[in-house]
């Protein structure tokens, strides 16, 4: 029980932690221009991406299952977050 609690603090500093690069790049680049939305929704990403791959290692006890579905979970992480990054797909969530 004590190892899955450290797994979900994990989880959360990581996400933290990524989040302060973009804070801290926007302290010394313009080029960097995240609003708050842009935090909520990279947060909600990755803290969804996060709890949803402890959930699979939780429940999931076959190892070859448990590592597809977590590549599956990471490969729509990225896909989606490319998509609102600069639209490969075209869709209206892409911003443009």
């Amino acid at each position: 029980m004590i190892m899955q609690n450290k797994r979900l603090i994990g989880i959360m500093l990581t996400v933290a932690f990524l989040l302060f690069i973009p804070l801290i790049a926007m302290q010394f680049t313009a080029e960097v221009n995240w609003t708050l939305s842009d935090f909520g929704i990279a947060g909600i990403l990755l803290l969804g991406t996060g709890l949803l791959c402890e959930g699979v290692m939780r429940t999931v006890q076959k190892k070859d299952y448990r590592i597809g579905i977590i590549a599956f979970i990471l490969v729509v992480l990225l896909l989606v977050w490319a998509e609102l990054a600069v639209g490969i797909f075209g869709t209206p969530f892409a911003g443009s």
